[in-house]
């Protein structure tokens, strides 16, 4: 019978059949005359037994004292057990060695965070952050899938931009060939310019925050899916919002409920979050923040704190709107109702995780964005082509930023941001 080279992911079709797995050894323990491995390949962990005497004496006395990770190919025949993970184990018939491995930094011990994150290349291949990668990825299947079923077409915009989009204190400047230019925070204005020829668009990509900050949800480099949509308002663009979320958490719930045991998430807070998605403006959640015994005054932007203490009166994501405009980028439109107002609105996730989307209406009269920039003190010239959108047909439009990391570290029910990438950027923090 010929052996057949296969994957950890599909032991299931070849129950009874000699295989060839290739990958990593994940841990290994002895008993008596029997030596078990845990390998891992990629695609998942399966437990290969080695009996003595029903394997070549160097296979087994390999399979006692081989160094962790060392890559390695094991012969054997697939037997099912519902005790094991992944419900099969290999009952292994040979072992050859590809590469040993020198002695593995990680061991099961306790290691503290900064040692991890300085082995942030080796720590990936814990089954944790594995079962963090896979929900990421599942998030941003999802969040595209969902998009393009809605008629979105996926549009790049620049990483070297000219100008602010979201405030000049946080840029990364960058010299394009003797001119000043930035690393992008957003690539919102140029899908603007997008959704005047394709009406509905979005971006997906890296963004960049010099913010000098240490929080749990802040990184200088992280994701961004931005939708932007002609002929939209504020209630339809928090509808999409409703409608995205609702669609991601319930895809991540269906197809990585073993991941999210892996982490330890309480399922019950995420099938809780269903529609409607509480919508409340800013005087109502200052109010809510009053009654907690918080100090703040109409005006005052939110941090992180004041985020949490919102969003732990509420079981599903809370939306709030119409912020005072003057804490607001010179692109929100203004409400009708209140020109002290503008029609923006954020998403705080659950559980205290924060602002997970921003975005609101834009202005789209030139008279009154031409006096935005001037009042925000920004300099005209590297706005002339967003100011002939305005120029040419300008149209009602909205749309908003959603930040991947903060919705991973969400859904996954962890700590802190640096998890939810594979390689975070860190006030201070540049290596691996």
């Amino acid at each position: 019978m010929k052996t057949v080279d296969i994957t950890i992911d599909k032991l299931g079709y070849f129950s009874g059949k000699e295989v060839k797995l290739r990958g990593w050894i994940y841990n290994r323990r002895s008993s008596g005359k029997i030596r078990f491995i845990l390998l891992r390949d990629g695609t998942g962990i399966v437990q290969c037994v080695f009996v003595e005497g029903q394997v070549p004496e160097p296979a087994f006395d390999l399979a006692d004292n081989i160094p962790q990770e060392s890559a390695v190919a094991v012969t054997g025949t697939v037997r099912e057990d519902r005790r094991a993970p992944g419900g099969y184990e290999l009952t292994a018939t040979d072992m050859q060695v590809i590469s040993l491995a020198e002695p593995y930094p990680i061991t099961p011990k306790e290691h503290g965070i900064e040692f991890l994150m300085q082995h942030r290349h080796l720590w990936l291949r814990s089954r944790r952050q594995v079962a963090i990668l896979r929900i990421r990825n599942e998030i941003i299947k999802g969040l595209r899938d969902y998009l393009d079923e809605q008629g979105f077409l996926c549009c790049d915009t620049p990483i070297l931009t000219p100008a602010s989009v979201e405030g000049t204190t946080t840029l990364f400047p960058v010299d394009y060939y003797g001119e000043q230019v930035y690393l992008t925070q957003s690539g919102q204005l140029y899908n603007e310019a997008i959704c005047a020829a394709v009406r509905k668009t979005y971006c997906f990509g890296p963004t960049f925050r010099a913010e000098k900050s240490k929080t749990r949800r802040h990184l200088t480099e992280f994701w961004m899916l931005e939708p932007e949509m002609a002929f939209y308002d504020l209630n339809m663009t928090m509808d999409l919002m409703e409608d995205l979320i609702c669609a991601i958490v319930s895809r991540v719930l269906n197809r990585r409920r073993e991941e999210l045991k892996i982490l330890e998430r309480n399922i019950e807070k995420l099938e809780a979050v269903t529609k409607p998605f509480p919508r409340i403006t800013y005087a109502e959640a200052l109010e809510i923040l009053k009654k907690a015994g918080m100090n703040v005054q109409f005006g005052d932007d939110f941090g992180g704190d004041e985020e949490t203490v919102i969003s732990q009166a509420f079981e599903r994501p809370v939306m709030i709107h119409r912020f005072p405009a003057a804490i607001k980028a010179f692109y929100m439109k203004r409400a009708p109702e209140d020109n002290r107002l503008a029609l923006g609105v954020d998403m705080l996730a659950p559980e205290g995780y924060g602002e997970i989307i921003g975005g609101g209406q834009r202005e789209d009269d030139l008279n009154e964005l031409q006096k935005r920039l001037q009042e925000y003190k920004l300099p005209s010239e590297p706005y002339q082509w967003y100011l002939d959108i305005r120029r040419y047909g300008s149209f009602p439009h909205s749309g908003f930023g959603l930040g991947l990391e903060r919705t991973v570290a969400w859904i996954c029910g962890l700590k802190h941001v640096r998890e939810t990438i594979p390689f975070p950027r860190l006030l201070e923090k540049i290596y691996p």
